[in-house]
C-alpha cells in the first residue's frame, strides 16, 4: 500500500488499478456475506472485522442491517388466519399446548431465524444493545396490540390462551439472545392490559346477552310465535344472568388453571379483575333496567342497543325487570358469590384502600332496591293509561245535559279490558299471593252494603233534593270517622296486590275527575250505574275487597256533591240494568278455573 501511495502517479499505475479492482471484489464479497442469512454467525463477525481493517465505512453496513431486521419484524406479526387457527386448535381437549400446524410452525421458524439475526448483529456490532432491545419491545406491542383487537371480539380463554402462548414462546426465545431487553418483564405489563380488557370484554358480551333476552318482550302479539311472551323473557333472561354469568366464571377458571409463567405471574390480578369485574357489571346491569324501563334517557351510544323499543317502552318488559331484579337479588349473586369464593378468592393486586372488589351485600341491595321502584314504575305506567280512559269519559260529555241512562257505558268494558290485560300480565310473571281478601261485614266496622243502597233508600223515603244531598253527606262523614279502611299499601309481589294497586289508584283517579264536572240529574244516574255495575268484576279481580268497595262509594259521593240534583236510580230499574249488562259481561269472560 505504501509502495501505491508513493508511485501511484508512475510506472506502478496498472498495478494500483488491478489491485483496487480486487479490493473492490474483496469488499462486496465481504459485504455479501456480512448480509448472508446462510453464513455462521462467526463467519459474518470475521467478514465485519475485515471491512473495518480497509477502512470500509462499517456504520453505514450497520444501518442497512438493522433496517433489514425492522422489515423482517412484519414478517413476524400474528395474522388474523393465524390467530383463528390458534384459536380453533386452543379449544381441544389438549389443553396446555399449541398444536403443531403449517402456520404456526412457519411463525416459529421465522422467530427463530429473527432471534438468530439479533444473535449474529450483537456478535458483529457489539454496541447495537439499545438499538435490538427497542426492535425487540417493538414486536412485543405489536403482538399484544394485535391481541387486544381480537379480544374485543367474542372469544372464549382457550381462544386468548392459544395467542398468548405463541407470544410468550415468541418473547423467551429472543431473551435467550438479549436479556438485556427484560422482554418477559416488558411482555408481563402489556399482558396485563390484553388480559384486563378481555375480562371486561367478556362482561360487555353477557350484559348483551341478557338485554337480548329482555327485548323479545318488543315483539308484537302478532308475530310472537309464544303464547306468554312476558313468561318466554323472563326466563330466558334469567338462564342469560345465572347460566350466563356460571359459564363466564367457568371460562375465567381455565386462565387461573394454566400454568405457563405468563398467567402464573398474573393470577392474582386475574382474581381481582374477575372480582371488580362483576362488581361493575351488575352496576351496569341496573343502569340497562332503567334505560330499558324508560326510567333514564338512551344517550346515542345505546341507540343500537333499544332500536324500536325507544320508541315506547312496554310495560310488561318493566314487569319483567322488576321480578328479574328480585331473582338477582334472592338467586343469582349468592350462586355467583359461592362460586367466586370457591374458584376466586385471594387475589392482591388490587390496592384495598379502595374496600373489597366484590362486595355482594351492595349488589343485592342496588336490586332489591331496583325491583321495588320497576314495580312501582310498572303499576304507574298502566294507571296512566287507565286514567287517559277515564280522563276522556269524563271531558268527553255535557253531564249537565245528559239524557236518562239506558245501559251501563262502553267505558266500563274499555276499563275492564284493560284490567284483564294487565290480569294477563302479571299470571305471566307474578306468583299469586296468599288469599287472604278484605271482605265486608258488619263486625269489622264497614257497612254492609253500598252507598249507592243507602242512595235508593234516600230516593224512596225522600223526594227533596236538599234532604237527600245532606243525606249523602252525613253518611259519607260518618263512614270517615267509623271506619278505617287501609286503601293505599305496600306494592308487594303479587299478582293480586299488584292488580288491586292499580285498581284502587284508577278509583282514587276516577274520584278526582267526578270533582271536577257538573251533573244534572240523569247524569249522575250514569255514574251511579257504571260504578254500581264494576262493583262485581273487580271484586272478582282483586284482594282488598273493602278498599274497592270505599274508593267505588267515593266516585258516588263525588258525583253527588257535584250534581245539581243528585237523585238516584229507583232500585228496580238499577237492578234490571245491572244484571243486564252483567249477564252480557259474564258471557263474553267466562270464568276460568
Amino acid at each position: 500500500m505504501f509502495s501505491y501511495q508513493a508511485y501511484g502517479d508512475s510506472s506502478f499505475q496498472d498495478c494500483k488499478q488491478a489491485s483496487e479492482e480486487a479490493i473492490a471484489i474483496i469488499v462486496k464479497n465481504l459485504q455479501g456475506k456480512l448480509f448472508s442469512d446462510s453464513e455462521s454467525i462467526q463467519a459474518r463477525a470475521e467478514a465485519a472485522v475485515l471491512l473495518k481493517q480497509l477502512d470500509f465505512p462499517v456504520d453505514s453496513l450497520q444501518a442497512k442491517l438493522l433496517e433489514k431486521l425492522e422489515q423482517s419484524l412484519g414478517d413476524l406479526l400474528l395474522k388474523p388466519d393465524e390467530i383463528e387457527d390458534v384459536s380453533v386448535e386452543s379449544n381441544d381437549p389438549k389443553q396446555g399446548e399449541v398444536s403443531d400446524s403449517i402456520p404456526i410452525a412457519a411463525h416459529e421458524g421465522s422467530v427463530l431465524g429473527f432471534a438468530e439475526a439479533i444473535r449474529a448483529y450483537r456478535v458483529i456490532f457489539p454496541d447495537s444493545e439499545g438499538q435490538l432491545t427497542k426492535l425487540a419491545q417493538d414486536l412485543v406491542v405489536k403482538h399484544f396490540e394485535t391481541t387486544q383487537q381480537y379480544v374485543q371480539g367474542r372469544i372464549s380463554s382457550g381462544n386468548l390462551l392459544g395467542v398468548l402462548r405463541i407470544i410468550w414462546t415468541d418473547v423467551l426465545l429472543m431473551d435467550e439472545v438479549l436479556s438485556e431487553a427484560v422482554l418477559p418483564g416488558f411482555s408481563l405489563e402489556a399482558a396485563q392490559v390484553a388480559l384486563k380488557q378481555y375480562v371486561a370484554s367478556t362482561f360487555s358480551y353477557l350484559l348483551r346477552d341478557i338485554s337480548d333476552a329482555l327485548l323479545r318482550v318488543n315483539v308484537s302479539s302478532k308475530e310472537a310465535a309464544e303464547e306468554l311472551p312476558l313468561q318466554v323473557a323472563l326466563e330466558a333472561s334469567k338462564k342469560a344472568v345465572l347460566q350466563g354469568s356460571m359459564d363466564v366464571l367457568l371460562d375465567f377458571r381455565k386462565l387461573l388453571d394454566d400454568d405457563f409463567g405468563l398467567l402464573v405471574q398474573l393470577r392474582d390480578f386475574i382474581i381481582d379483575w374477575v372480582q371488580e369485574g362483576f362488581q361493575d357489571f351488575f352496576r351496569a346491569l341496573d343502569d340497562r333496567f332503567l334505560l330499558l324501563s324508560g326510567r333514564k334517557s338512551s344517550s346515542s351510544q345505546d341507540q343500537d342497543l333499544t332500536g324500536a323499543h325507544g320508541e315506547k317502552v312496554l310495560a310488561g318488559l318493566v314487569l319483567v325487570l322488576a321480578q328479574l331484579s328480585v331473582f338477582i337479588e334472592q338467586t343469582a349473586v349468592p350462586r355467583i358469590t359461592e362460586e367466586i369464593a370457591a374458584s376466586f378468592s385471594g387475589g392482591g393486586g388490587r390496592s384495598y384502600e379502595n374496600g373489597p372488589a366484590f362486595v355482594p351485600g351492595e349488589i343485592c341491595r342496588i336490586f332489591r332496591s331496583a325491583g321495588e321502584k320497576l314495580l312501582l314504575h310498572y303499576t304507574k305506567m298502566r294507571t296512566q293509561k287507565v286514567s287517559t280512559l277515564l280522563r276522556k269519559r269524563f271531558t268527553t260529555p255535557n253531564w249537565v245535559k245528559h239524557k236518562e241512562p239506558r245501559e251501563v257505558h262502553m267505558f266500563v268494558d274499555l276499563f275492564l279490558q284493560e284490567l284483564k290485560e294487565i290480569g294477563s300480565e302479571v299470571r305471566q310473571i307474578l306468583p299469586q299471593g296468599l288469599s287472604r281478601k278484605h271482605r265486608r261485614s258488619d263486625s269489622n266496622g264497614s257497612t254492609a252494603s253500598s252507598r249507592s243502597n243507602q242512595l235508593r233508600d234516600d230516593k224512596m223515603t225522600r223526594s227533596n233534593t236538599q234532604r237527600a244531598r245532606s243525606q249523602l253527606l252525613e253518611t259519607h262523614l260518618a263512614k270517615l270517622f267509623k271506619q278505617k279502611v287501609e286503601i293505599f299499601t305496600k306494592v308487594e309481589y303479587t299478582q293480586e296486590s299488584v292488580v288491586t294497586t292499580i285498581v284502587k289508584l284508577c278509583l282514587k283517579s276516577l274520584q278526582e275527575f267526578a270533582r271536577l264536572q257538573t251533573f244534572n240529574r240523569s247524569g249522575f244516574q250514569q255514574i251511579q250505574l257504571d260504578i254500581q255495575f264494576l262493583r262485581t268484576p273487580l271484586k272478582e279481580t282483586v284482594e282488598d275487597e273493602a278498599a274497592i268497595d270505599f274508593l267505588l262509594d267515593e266516585v258516588i259521593v263525588a258525583a253527588s256533591e257535584r250534581c245539581l240534583d243528585p237523585i238516584p236510580l229507583e232500585p228496580p230499574i238499577l237492578d234490571r240494568l245491572i244484571q243486564a249488562k252483567l249477564a252480557k259481561w259474564k258471557e263474553q269472560n267466562p270464568v276460568t278455573p
